[in-house]
């Protein structure tokens, strides 16, 4: 078997005194979709960080086909092949479609010192990206950012990940603030994206989402990985309990049997 294309191996994390994250270990393959599940507080969003480049962990090994790596930065990640995907999509409201995909790479067209931005390609590229990805209603790059749909802006960020070689995909809470339609096809852009091949974290704390999509599933509560299994392993009910440390079945029977005894 080939080694996974990221993985982190007893990975901790402190702030001074703090323990935010104890012995993580996590592993995704190329062309699969790994859940990180977990309430708030978990400790999600500093694997985020530490995957990321904007964290370093205090030990443990971090490594991209099985060969260790250290991020320095953002930029460090990026150039490694992983791009963060936040909530919000990571696009810019008053650029244009065009604009907004290709910005800090713009393509140019003359001869220096006269080279200019190439609006026209820059679209045209846009454009033929974010349908590939389903997103038919956008024909017209020269829209702004901020007319399009939540779902849309998500669709534009991945659509540019992938055109500029990321081969992690790191997804954080790409569905919390979508309604059911635009939610749905997010998930659609996810499987897109792993038939791709591209390795795929979906960070979420919907266990529904999770399970339309994921073939890989990590739990972490406060800061440790209390669960890793994979599809159809565990019901929608054991996972909501694992990622509740237990508590909420627990609590359920506590309820039945009192209004049981209340009857």
């Amino acid at each position: 078997m080939t080694a996974p294309i990221l993985s982190l191996k007893g990975i901790n994390k402190s702030f001074g005194p703090i323990d935010v994250l104890h012995d993580i270990n996590i592993e995704v393959q190329a062309g699969e979709v790994l859940c990180l599940l977990g309430d708030n507080g978990a400790g999600k969003s500093t694997v985020i960080r530490i995957l990321s480049g904007v964290h370093k962990p205090t030990s443990g090994v971090m490594a991209m086909d099985g060969v260790p790596v250290s991020f320095a930065n953002p930029r460090s990640a990026s150039d490694h092949g992983i791009a963060t995907v936040h909530q919000f999509g990571g696009t810019f409201p008053l650029m244009s479609i065009g604009r907004s995909f290709f910005v800090g790479r713009e393509p140019t067209k003359g001869i220096w010192p006269f080279k200019v931005y190439d609006r026209k390609k820059a679209n045209e590229i846009a454009v033929k990206a974010v349908r590939e990805f389903g997103i038919t209603r956008i024909d017209n790059g020269d829209r702004l950012v901020g007319g399009l749909s939540g779902g849309e802006r998500q669709a534009l960020a991945i659509a540019r990940a992938v055109h500029f070689g990321a081969r992690v995909l790191i997804l954080d809470e790409p569905t919390a603030a979508l309604g059911v339609k635009e939610a749905a096809h997010v998930l659609r852009i996810v499987l897109e994206a792993r038939r791709r091949g591209i390795a795929v974290i979906f960070i979420t704390h919907q266990v529904t989402h999770a399970l339309t999509v994921g073939d890989h599933f990590a739990v972490l509560i406060r800061g440790a990985k209390a669960a890793d299994f994979r599809k159809g392993e565990k019901s929608r009910e054991e996972i909501t309990d694992l990622m509740a440390g237990g508590e909420a079945m627990a609590e359920l029977e506590a309820e039945i049997a009192a209004f049981g005894e209340a009857g």
